[in-house]
């Protein structure tokens, strides 16, 4: 019963996280229309209108604005958003005295995490690195719910690093880079788009161990190697012994196989142009020495 009402009350947590927080706005909420400005604020916008109708031609150089094929404009018009959301590519029309605007790059945006001390499930300091691309999906919103979206995420990309390895045991992390990444994309494209912020893609660069570690792995490697080594030489020789049990055998069947290869291995010790030749003697003629 405790079991279940603690599991209630996780999914009731988990659902106010996900709820939005009151200061994150959707793009709906942002974008205003011109009635939101007031009496106050028509008046502004018309003095503006006239102000620079007035002071036509110099004023149209401030009027108008270029964004780039990559970017956007964000106007602002008496401190909010202007209807119709981000401006752009090409040119734009603001007003000198109440529109200002922020340009918003669209570009992948590429940064290293830098390298992150992290304690593994198997109590192991190791020292990891990687790399993120994203870009900016909802301009409107990177300028609006956060402060320095670029910063932000950068923050949150080495937090999650560390909190995923935390996870890990060292096994998972040299083999799983992949499943790893993937968990952190996971992760941060859900936390940033409040942000308007895409996480494209998270690759683990490099996997540093402790000196002490690095020289114990190498010693188990090479005892791994060391006994593989004699297992393959022990193979080795015991098919060499059944192979020479057969050729006794067969030379045993006929015994001018053997003289046969008493010649051949004269003809071996010749081609290598030794001085001492070995001439074997046959084992019949040795018999009545071995009787008397």
């Amino acid at each position: 019963m405790e079991d279940g009402q603690e599991s209630n009350a996780m999914r009731e947590q988990k659902k106010r996280d996900r709820q939005p927080d009151k200061y994150h706005f959707a793009e709906e909420e942002l974008i205003s229309t011109d009635s939101d400005i007031g009496l106050c604020g028509w008046l502004l916008v018309l003095f503006s209108i006239l102000l620079t109708l007035l002071t036509l031609p110099l004023s149209i150089w401030m009027c108008i604005k270029i964004v780039k094929e990559y970017e956007r404009a964000i106007i602002f018009r008496l401190g909010r958003i202007l209807r119709g959301g981000a401006k752009g590519p090409g040119l734009f029309f603001i007003l000198p005295c109440t529109d200002s605007f922020i340009n918003v790059d669209m570009r992948t945006i590429t940064f290293d995490i830098p390298p992150q001390e992290v304690l593994t499930k198997d109590s192991v300091t190791v020292s990891v690195d990687g790399v993120v691309y994203y870009r900016v999906q909802n301009a409107t919103l990177a300028v609006a719910n956060i402060t320095n979206a670029d910063a932000a995420t950068r923050l949150l990309a080495q937090t999650t690093l560390r909190n995923v390895l935390g996870t890990k045991n060292l096994a998972e992390i040299l083999s799983d880079r992949e499943e790893i990444a993937h968990s952190m994309q996971s992760t941060l494209d859900e936390a940033t788009d409040d942000w308007g912020i895409k996480v494209e893609r998270v690759e683990i660069k490099d996997v540093k161990l402790p000196l002490q570690l690095q020289r114990a792995m190498a010693a188990e490697a090479e005892a791994a190697r060391e006994a593989r080594a004699k297992v393959i030489a022990a193979e080795g020789e015991m098919n060499a012994s059944r192979a020479l049990k057969e050729a006794s055998l067969v030379i045993a069947e006929s015994p001018s196989a053997l003289q046969l290869r008493y010649l051949q291995t004269l003809n071996t010790i010749a081609a290598e142009k030794n001085s001492t030749i070995i001439f074997p003697l046959p084992m019949d003629m040795m018999q009545s020495f071995l009787k008397r």
